[in-house]
């Protein structure tokens, strides 16, 4: 049989024209210097990747053949090709090395190769990757199952294991809105969110995401109707009053048709990297207890330690101490607006959700996964007459996965990852308050390993500004008015020159976005 390409073994022609290639740029790597994949002086951007895919054979397969996240699928942002990863940095395959700034998408909380992660990994491989959930069960699942009730909050003791974050919000929607069909109410299928909020480019998650500044407007026809209310914009008393005012009244209108509200506590993630009081958080609390409603924190972002506390809305009065700085803010990282800790509306202790979505840090960034913990009121109201829960992903519960996040939570509870957390929010704030002055920075927000510089105006081309980071030794991923970091915070190779080196390209894009 021909392949669509008119060969009969196409992975033949690839392995040829691979070993050309590199036979290729050996022989002219030997006969000049100058025709090496290091960068070259006065190279633009789109030069180097030009020459970089002449020089390496899989850049143009992956240009002509492989579709990537949020850029053009015919004519794609420039992509930089990665050697290998260790510590803190990645190594291009030209050489060049740069310090990880995003923790890929948050996730690499340890940084790359660690031996106790990668060595949970060859374990359990010997052993079996994977088998299905349905059915059988494995020492792996169900040890992280119960690692997961032991810390998380008190109450939420049911684990569903599944496949990534995005499935975590989706499962926990449908929780929702089984437990209340079970329970006789079937008219309670809307979920409540905060503007600006962010779960997930899957279905059921995109119907909670804001639908007017979020990126999936153009499916809202397709997508279920959901109730939205402003977000805070702030940590102050006055942004969090403003805020649960909308969802009590909400609440208040349509709560017998609300099956949750959903939020990410603390942190906006990907809507805006906007930081909140926990007094949001307890009377939100407060008011689906009084409207009969669950509610639901998606902590895919902020679980295992990035903003300080092991999940985020462990954040009390005394923990909460977020850098939230205008053009006012002095070079010592004072924060401009301080959030006023009335002691009767924050919280003394964990506010605890019904549901709570895990992922991302999970695994260390090792494997996809995602979890949704709930409490024993959702299950029992599900199954308490017989009911089944109607989810099952193939790779549900995969060892593989369950076995380098055991391996991770546990190497992250046994490392001084609050002082890590502490001294990389210390480094943040003092470096990056003062571009709070610059006439293109709005607002800079610093809260545990996150820093924020959000800009005046979206950067003016990702490709120009992606490329200036590179070029100064930083991987950072911008997306409209925010240069933002969340670092490997956890990794023992971090250094305080790696923060600081991380600030400083921030910094320089800033003079120019």
């Amino acid at each position: 049989m021909l392949h669509k390409s008119g060969l009969r073994y196409p992975w033949r022609s690839a392995v040829a024209i691979a070993g050309a290639t590199t036979r290729r740029a050996a022989s002219t790597s030997s006969a000049s210097t100058s025709t090496s994949s290091a960068k070259r002086p006065g190279d633009t951007h789109k030069e180097e990747h030009a020459r970089m895919r002449e020089e390496t054979a899989y850049l143009k397969w992956d240009r002509d053949y492989v579709l990537h996240p949020y850029t053009s699928m015919t004519d794609p942002l420039p992509t930089y090709p990665v050697r290998r990863a260790a510590g803190v940095e990645f190594e291009l395959e030209d050489g060049r090395k740069l310090v990880d700034g995003m923790s890929s998408w948050w996730a690499a909380v340890h940084g790359y190769k660690n031996p106790v992660l990668d060595e949970a990994l060859r374990k359990q491989i010997d052993e079996m990757s994977h088998v299905m959930f349905g059915g059988l069960t494995h020492e792996p699942g169900a040890t992280l199952g119960k690692l997961l009730v032991d810390v998380t909050p008190e109450g939420l003791d049911k684990v569903f294991l599944c496949d990534s974050g995005s499935v975590a919000a989706e499962v926990s929607m449908k929780m929702a809105v089984q437990y209340w069909f079970t329970l006789g109410q079937p008219r309670k299928t809307k979920f409540l969110s905060l503007r600006n909020g962010y779960h997930g480019d899957t279905f059921g998650a995109m119907s909670v995401c804001d639908p007017v500044n979020g990126m999936h407007s153009m499916f809202q026809g397709m997508l279920a109707e959901n109730v939205f209310v402003p977000s805070p914009e702030g940590a102050d008393d006055a942004a969090t009053q403003a805020c649960v005012a909308g969802v009590a009244a909400a609440l208040e209108s349509r709560g017998d048709e609300i099956a949750a509200v959903i939020l990410e506590p603390i942190v906006q993630g990907a809507g805006g990297m906007r930081v909140y009081s926990p007094a949001v958080l307890k009377a939100i609390r407060d008011l689906c207890d009084a409207h009969d409603v669950l509610l639901i924190f998606d902590e895919i972002a902020t679980g295992f330690g990035r903003t300080g506390a092991l999940f985020a809305c462990e954040h009390t009065k005394f923990t909460f101490d977020p850098l939230i700085c205008d053009k006012s803010a002095d070079a010592s990282g004072e924060s401009a607006t301080v959030a006023t800790r009335n002691d009767a509306s924050w919280p003394e202790a964990p506010v605890v959700p019904d549901i709570m979505c895990l992922g991302k840090a999970l695994t260390g960034g090792y494997m996809t996964m995602g979890a949704a913990v709930t409490n024993r009121r959702v299950s029992e109201g599900i199954s308490g007459q017989g009911g089944v829960f109607m989810h099952g992903p193939t790779f549900m519960g995969n060892p593989l996965a369950s076995a380098v996040a055991l391996a991770s939570v546990n190497h992250l509870l046994a490392s001084p990852w609050q002082d890590r957390v502490a001294k990389t929010s210390a480094v943040l704030m003092r470096e990056l308050a003062p571009l709070a002055d610059m006439p293109t920075v709005r607002r800079v927000r610093v809260l545990g390993a996150i820093g924020v510089v959000e800009l005046a105006e979206p950067v003016s081309d990702m490709s120009r500004i992606q490329h200036a980071f590179v070029e100064r030794g930083v991987w950072l991923r911008p997306f409209g008015k925010l240069l933002y970091t969340m670092p490997p915070f956890n990794s023992d190779a971090l250094e305080e020159e790696h923060l600081v080196k991380i600030a400083r390209a921030i910094e320089d894009v800033c003079r120019d976005p």
